[in-house]
């Protein structure tokens, strides 16, 4: 006996509403490019020299992830050498009360517990 699957069903209606936060801003670099954006826009030079750690490729493919997630606004510049700079957009702005309160839970954190 076997199960049948049904391939048009939308996976996304079971989700929890926090799981979906999880898939679009899950990962190491995501929420601290979104940071760095939340009060001005940023040249990727600018951005790489804030996350060294990040590899291009890495800060590349997150950039293009937010992007493609509609947190992130890419504006290229039609000058020599190519000039491109990032910034939220409008709805990537409304997470910027929630990386306030991750950044204040952190400070607390590391307070709390120095020595981690």
């Amino acid at each position: 006996m076997t199960k049948e699957v049904d391939i048009n069903k939308d996976e996304n209606i079971d989700k929890c509403a926090v799981e979906t936060s999880i898939d679009v801003l899950a990962g190491k670099w995501k929420i601290l490019i979104l940071w760095y954006l939340k009060d001005e826009k940023k040249r990727f030079s600018e951005l790489q020299k804030l996350l060294p750690r990040a590899t291009q490729k890495m800060l590349i493919q997150k950039l293009r992830e937010l992007e493609n997630d509609g947190l992130v606004f890419r504006e290229v510049y039609p000058v020599v050498p190519p000039k491109v700079e990032y910034s939220l957009t409008e709805y990537g702005k409304t997470l910027k009360p929630i990386l306030k309160q991750l950044y204040i839970w952190g400070d607390i954190h590391k307070k709390s517990f120095p020595n981690k």
